[in-house]
């Protein structure tokens, strides 16, 4: 299994941007065991971060590697939906 490099976009320490952290942890060390790389941003320190990749919306997790990109916005509680993001399950069929 190849690294996964993730950013994760959070808007100081709101509850949501702490359950997201939380959460995101807990599907890496379940899921990736080890097969990633966190960073964590906080727009409140750092705004300039948040242009580049345009995030509008906080928490924001980036899957910058491996291709495609993808966004995932909210705390990250609904594991189904981030583990199909990140490419480690099938997508949901829509219904």
């Amino acid at each position: 299994m190849e690294r996964y490099v993730l950013r994760l976009f959070v808007a100081g320490q709101t509850q949501s941007s702490l359950q997201a952290r939380h959460n995101l942890d807990r599907i890496c060390a379940d899921h990736l065991k080890g097969k990633c790389d966190i960073t964590v941003t906080d727009i409140f320190e750092d705004s300039d971060l948040a242009e580049a990749p345009k995030v509008l919306a906080t928490p924001t997790l980036i899957k910058e590697w491996p291709a495609p990109l993808r966004r995932i916005i909210g705390d990250l509680s609904d594991t189904q939906k981030v583990l199909a993001a990140l490419s480690l399950i099938p997508p949901a069929p829509a219904t």
